[in-house]
């Protein structure tokens, strides 16, 4: 069964409340977060609960009225049986720096918000791929991360090319 990471954005595209995301995207975004609802596939999380904290904050846990909400409110009443749970080591107590995050020059600028992601990536031990859909910042690190064994799932392919070219991050 394949593991995986799910970047909040996932489940907020599926909600249908990001605007730059295509129809097919959004299709794309429900139908991986049915795949884990299912038990297609597995769900990693870390154990400190801090990326169910950042989906608590951008979901609603009553389960409605989106898949991305459904995702929610499935995953706390599963965390515990369902998902694949690790260990991330804070550095001095940080939300956003992590000792299993890569030492990499190439990777000084990533958005400190999204490195629990990857410390989780790195920690797991099938090196879990991260499901990401429209933050195009990922793209200028696809590189950096791919020399550190971090995998990154570009679900919405086509939208986050877009976005990228629109907002001059290309490097």
């Amino acid at each position: 069964m394949m593991v995986v990471i799910v970047d909040t954005n996932v489940a907020v595209v599926a909600n249908g409340q990001s605007l730059q995301a295509s129809p097919n995207c959004v299709d794309t975004c429900i139908n991986r977060l049915e795949r884990i609802i299912r038990g297609e596939e597995k769900l990693v999380l870390d154990d400190m609960w801090i990326i169910l904290s950042e989906y608590l904050r951008n979901l609603r846990s009553s389960g409605e009225p989106g898949a991305g909400d459904r995702f929610l409110l499935w995953l706390l009443r599963n965390k515990d049986t369902q998902c694949d749970l690790v260990s991330i080591t804070p550095v001095n107590g940080s939300d956003n720096e992590f000792e299993e995050f890569p030492n990499d020059p190439a990777l000084n600028d990533f958005d400190p918000d999204d490195r629990k992601f990857i410390a989780v990536a790195m920690t797991h031990p099938e090196k879990t791929p991260i499901l990401q859909a429209v933050d195009s910042k990922w793209l200028d690190f696809r590189d950096a991360f791919r020399q550190n064994g971090v995998t990154i799932a570009f679900i919405c392919e086509a939208d986050i090319q877009r976005l990228h070219r629109s907002t001059g991050t290309e490097k």
